[in-house]
């Protein structure tokens, strides 16, 4: 592959959780520029300049001392001034921010020529705002020690993070840096092709909100898509409606940014069935399921193996809106199965997920999960500018 002449490489670095999905990035790049005949004249990226290559560079010690804290080095340091720096990191725990934060204030002091922070998952999202004087909005303080980057020769650092809870968060981020909010939808929508009677369900306006317009007109008409909503009941129980649309007959594949304990799938899941959904599948990009709360939507849980994790959850899991809806046996549609003890079991045909997160390695080894690498529209974000010769 013929190449500009002059520094052309981009080097690629990551957190040591993120080490398989930098590797699969590089390859990914590769695989793409082949496919698109990137070569001469022609090799073009999305911003119209040739592109260059990217390399993956494991320099990092992450080691720690005896009293647990940091031991870190980057080797011959002075090696990435004048490079253009991307590193891939993972906030999966409180435990490993302060780590990397150390890192990613470094590496801009050597001067290096610019950076980029991959954040598949920005862990505190959901607690964008305060409804009660005395909470703290997380995503504030996290988007703060975010912003804090240095800046580098060619200016401000940038920041690419997938489907962010809520987009005006953007706003959370100072001036120092450039949030590039982007989405791994793409993935999901190569996986639905062939699907009959295909049919996406939002779960809540807020989903609707941030993807809709993932899902050109010119593939989805109107009726391929239902929109719930949450309506409260009394001072505490909140129920899921159909607001819009109808799933009789179809597959519908439930659409959001995260899933925490999956009461709010789960519900929804029943409704649509309850309303005459042929089968239900569901698409989170973030697959976070605290204390193991995946296993509600494998094969080995009953229906009241659900409702019981679900109410037991429902407190520790109040931002995410826990509904307490339960559709009656008699209602129950499709083509679940039903056990005589405990009423119809709600299966889900697939449960896609990424791999923002460490655990879902694990997670997708189990039925209806199915694996999705965000390496991919990484690689194709990266291929639309980062990679551009400037």
């Amino acid at each position: 592959m013929n190449l500009s002449e002059g520094n052309t490489k981009v080097w690629l670095l990551s957190h040591p959780t993120m080490k398989e999905m930098a590797l699969n990035i590089i390859k990914d790049c590769d695989t793409n520029m082949k496919i698109l005949h990137l070569k001469d004249e022609s090799q073009r990226g999305g911003c119209g300049t040739p592109i260059r290559s990217i390399e993956y560079k494991n320099i990092i010690n992450w080691k720690k001392f005896p009293d647990n804290w940091p031991n870190l080095f980057i080797e011959n340091v002075k090696s990435v001034a004048g490079k253009d720096i991307i590193f891939l990191a993972s906030f999966h725990s409180p435990e490993v921010i302060f780590e990397q934060l150390s890192i990613i204030y470094t590496l801009p002091k050597y001067l290096v020529r610019s950076f980029t922070l991959i954040l598949p998952y920005f862990p505190t999202a959901t607690m964008e705002r305060v409804d009660t004087e005395g909470q703290i909005a997380t995503a504030k303080t996290l988007a703060i020690l975010v912003s804090a980057i240095p800046l580098t020769s060619r200016g401000p650092a940038k920041i690419i993070i997938y489907d962010i809870h809520a987009l005006q968060e953007r706003f959370y981020f100072s001036d120092k840096v450039i949030p590039r909010l982007e989405t791994a939808i793409p993935l999901l929508l190569r996986a639905i092709k062939g699907i009959d009677n295909l049919c996406i369900v939002f779960p809540d306006e807020g989903a609707y909100k941030r993807f809709h317009l993932c899902f050109p007109s010119s593939q989805f008409a109107d009726d391929m898509f239902v929109t719930c909503i949450k309506v409260r009941f009394g001072d505490s129980v909140r129920r899921v409606t159909i607001k819009e649309g109808d799933p009789v007959g179809k597959h519908c594949v439930i659409i959001d940014d995260l899933v925490m304990t999956g009461g709010t799938l789960l519900e929804c899941a029943k409704l649509l069935i309850s309303n005459g959904a042929k089968d239900v599948s569901a698409y989170v990009t973030h697959a976070v399921f605290p204390n193991e709360s995946w296993k509600l939507f494998t094969p080995a849980y009953t229906n009241s193996e659900q409702d019981s994790s679900e109410n037991a959850s429902s407190s520790a899991n109040s931002r995410q809106g826990i509904i307490e809806n339960h559709t009656s046996p008699d209602k129950m549609g499709g083509d679940e199965d039903f056990d005589s003890r405990n009423g119809p079991v709600l299966r889900f045909s697939r449960f896609w997920i990424t791999d923002s997160l460490p655990n879902s390695l694990t997670i997708a080894k189990n039925k209806p999960f199915v694996l999705l690498s965000l390496a991919n529209v990484i690689a194709d974000t990266l291929l639309g500018y980062d990679l551009c010769v400037s």
